[in-house]
């Protein structure tokens, strides 16, 4: 007689994480590793270079942050965490900050946009932890009010995203000021020849991890692409609007666009808030603040925030413009279906964009549902693309079939150079 199939289940106590560690994730009642948490914890707690590759929303901060908290506790020094924006570093110092305090370790936060004299200041308790956007890093190693020596871990948090944004001289400046000695984790959703070139020349042997092929879109996100000419757009927004009744995260392809459909719908009676580079800090954080506990029940955002906006439970999450790169397509849907729920995305397309939503479904390696709205009607000729079974855990880099990017001359570099 056949033996029935038992499927494996994995806990946080399996990893060799500290007691005190686990005491707080119980509490919180996180009893199971995502594939990423699982694959590279163990090897992070042993003090080997990490290269992880993993899509948004697939607990990535606990992948490096839970290691670094326990070898901080053993070894001493000081950890480095380096990553694209405002957002992103708040988070992380918001997943972390219930588990620091057991080491009675301190953490400071470097962005662009806050005071320098309260992050000199911050400097005074001897942080253990730096949670840094590259430029407002290097105005402190400018200004020499902050030193890296002491630096035995350092983490690239969504590194393809901060060459992306243009980052990497400062990056570069960076890596000067930090000890050769030390360990290195990287974090990335894709993996440009950029990224090998700076592992090949920063990293000892690093252990790669793969848990989805690039461009792989969140499993339980229900996708839809409805045809509309570019006037007929803020009508659709709004009809959708009023038939959702959860919170909605709509994506704007520039800055202006944002600021532009946030007033539309303000004056329209909805709750809505904007977070794109031209708002400051404080109001970045407001209307994140407010997105979360849900005083708004609309956030328009650009590109910036797409990897940075961690908020379980959006309902919907709408595409006003398609991106310049099918990548953030990617990143943008990867905002719902968080936690393992699921979620919806609504792209809006003109006629003119058949190709550019051939790039996204050759990305993400499966068709997008068409629809027509208003004087448009559906597009029948949706190619043919076979679907292809998600990996979800692999240790693997090889990836069957071609590896495409997004066409020259398509990429937004909305901020690029832009201190954050």
């Amino acid at each position: 007689m056949n033996e029935p199939v038992k499927t494996v289940s994995h806990t946080f106590h399996e990893l060799g994480i500290h007691q005190d560690i686990l005491k707080i994730l119980d509490q919180k009642k996180l009893t199971t590793p995502t594939p990423i948490q699982h694959q590279a914890i163990p090897i992070a707690i042993e003090g080997k270079d990490v290269i992880g590759i993993a899509q948004t929303g697939t607990g990535k901060t606990f992948a490096f942050g839970l290691p670094l908290l326990q070898r901080l506790s053993e070894h001493g020094g000081r950890a480095l965490i380096v990553l694209p924006t405002r957002e992103l570093a708040f988070q992380v110092e918001e997943s972390l900050k219930h588990f620091a305090p057991v080491f009675g370790i301190k953490m400071a936060v470097f962005v662009g946009g806050a005071s320098m004299y309260k992050q000199r200041e911050m400097l005074r308790n001897n942080p253990r932890i730096l949670i840094a956007t590259p430029g407002r890093l290097n105005d402190h190693l400018e200004q020499r009010t902050v030193t890296l020596k002491e630096v035995k871990i350092l983490v690239l948090d969504e590194a393809d995203r901060m060459l992306d944004m243009g980052f990497k001289p400062q990056i570069d400046k960076i890596l000067k000021h930090v000890p050769k000695d030390r360990q290195t984790l990287l974090f990335s959703a894709t993996m440009p020849k950029e990224i090998l070139h700076l592992a090949a020349h920063e990293m000892k042997l690093p252990l790669r991890i793969e848990v989805a092929p690039q461009g792989t879109a969140a499993e339980k996100v229900e996708q839809e692409v409805i045809m509309v000419m570019k006037e007929g757009k803020m009508a659709l927004l709004e009809k959708l609007l009023s038939g959702e009744p959860g919170s909605i995260l709509v994506f704007s392809r520039t800055k202006h666009g944002a600021k532009k459909i946030t007033k539309t719908l303000k004056d329209k009676g909805h709750k809505v808030a904007e977070i794109h580079a031209n708002r400051s800090l404080i109001q970045r954080r407001e209307a994140l603040d407010g997105f979360k506990s849900g005083r708004y029940r609309v956030l328009i955002a650009t590109d910036i925030a797409a990897r940075g906006i961690d908020v379980t439970g959006i309902a919907l999450v709408i595409n006003f413009d398609l991106p310049d790169d099918p990548n953030d397509y990617v990143h943008r849907i990867g905002r719902t279906a968080r936690a393992g729920r699921e979620g919806k995305a609504i792209s809006f397309a003109t006629p003119d964009q058949r190709r550019d939503l051939q790039d996204i479904e050759r990305l993400i390696r499966l068709p997008i549902k068409r629809s027509g709205f208003g004087d448009v009607s559906a597009d029948a000729s949706a190619p043919s693309i076979p679907r292809q079974q998600h990996r979800n855990n692999s240790s693997s880099g090889h990836r069957s079939g071609p590896r495409p990017g997004p066409r020259s001359g398509h990429r937004n570099r909305q901020g690029s150079g832009y201190r954050r």
